[in-house]
Order: structure tokens, then sequence, then C-alpha cells
């Protein structure tokens, strides 16, 4: 696909085939996504790509301790609640998913339904633990170059036919993830990327997120009004 199809086509996917997505596939993807650039090409990402049954505790140990009231364990840090206009735009993804997905608002089972899918990374065949060395821990860079290489990640995959989803709520619980992935202590968890090959019945596939204008977030400075 030509690049801007690619970029203005790709949706995040929250519901797949059961089928398995074949290694070799998913090198691929990562090959092209480790283009993405980091600072003084320090790379700091590191890949854990899990299937099958080590998956599969991964959702029942993450579920499981979510509704047990475990606090989350995320290793990066958190702003805290959305405010102001980023709690509008939080709001109106949630309104268009569960219109998609026939929610009502005061449906509680399923919205805890839906929570719960995410705790299960969306039951994708494969999730992708993006993590960085600990040993550049406690600054801003090496997050924000795995936030790079994820989106040239997700990016990839739409190229070749795979689907996904960033998804915070598959990395809730670290140690089960830390466990179950084999993740050793010297990185840092950072995302988690829900992947396969979408499921094209599953109506919140279809949902394309609204996004703010060029006008909304551009300042042009030194330019001519041409």
């Amino acid at each position: 696909m030509e690049f801007d199809e690619v970029v203005l086509g790709r949706r995040s996917i929250r519901g797949y085939k059961a089928v398995p997505v074949p290694k070799a596939l998913i090198r691929e993807v990562i090959g092209i996504a480790m283009r993405a650039p980091s600072s003084l090409n320090t790379q700091p990402w590191n890949f854990h790509v899990v299937t099958g049954e080590p998956l599969d505790r991964i959702r029942k140990g993450n579920t499981e301790r979510n509704l047990a009231g475990v606090p989350d364990s995320r290793e990066f840090r958190s702003h805290g609640a959305y405010r102001g206009m980023h709690r509008e735009r939080q709001k109106a993804i949630a309104a268009q998913l569960f219109a998609a997905m026939d929610i009502p608002w005061e449906d509680k089972v399923k919205r805890k339904d839906w929570v719960l899918r995410g705790f299960r990374q969306f039951d994708a065949p494969v999730a992708v633990v993006v993590t960085y060395d600990r040993s550049i821990h406690g600054g801003d860079i090496a997050p924000f170059d795995c936030g790079a290489v994820t989106n040239a990640l997700v990016t990839a995959a739409w190229s070749r036919g795979l689907g996904c989803v960033i998804n915070s709520q598959g990395i809730m619980q670290s140690p089960v993830v830390r466990e179950h992935a084999s993740i050793p202590d010297d990185q840092v968890i950072m995302i988690c990327v829900a992947m396969g090959f979408p499921e094209e019945s599953f109506p919140a596939n279809a949902v394309v997120s609204k996004r703010k204008s060029v006008d909304e977030a551009v300042r042009f400075v030194g330019f001519d009004d041409s």
C-alpha cells in the first residue's frame, strides 16, 4: 500500500480472527518498525512476542488480579485522570465504541465485559510487550523512543494485513506479564500491543476515531501568508 493509504486507513482493532499469526510475518513487521528514529540511535527497545499458553496465563492473571481489586502496577508514570478537552476526546471515542457494540451507557454488565476484554488484550492471538533497558530508566527519552517504535509497529502491521491496538490495560498487572512473558529484570515494561488478523464482522473494528484539525494543532511561526 502507499504510505498515505496505510496511515489514513489504519484503525485500532479490537476484534480478531482466531487464526495464528505466522512468526515470520511478525519478524518482518518488527524489522520494519525498528527503522523508527531514536535518540542518538540508542534503540532502547525490546520486543517480547507472546502467544498460545503463555498469553492465556497473562490474560487469566491480569483479569483475576484486576477483578480482585489489586492496584495496577504499570511501570510507566501516569498523569492521573484526563481533564478538559482531553477528557472530552476520551468520552467521545468511548461513545463511538459503545454505540458500535450496542452497549448502553447505563448497562454496567456490558461495560464491565468491555473493560475485561482490554485486560485480555482483546483476545488477540498475539501480544507484543515493548520494553526498554532499565539502565536508562528515569528519563523521558527512552519512553519517547518506544512510542516512536510502537507507532511504527502498528503501521507496519497494517501494511501487511494485520490489525493492532496499543493497550496499556494489558500490562496493568506487570508482575503477571513479567513472569509469563519471561521478561528479565533489567528491562522496564513500557506498553503492550495486541496483534492479529482483523475480524471484519466485529463492529468496533469499523470505528474511525475523530481527530482534531491541523488548524487546531499547528502554529506556523515566521511564515508569510502565502
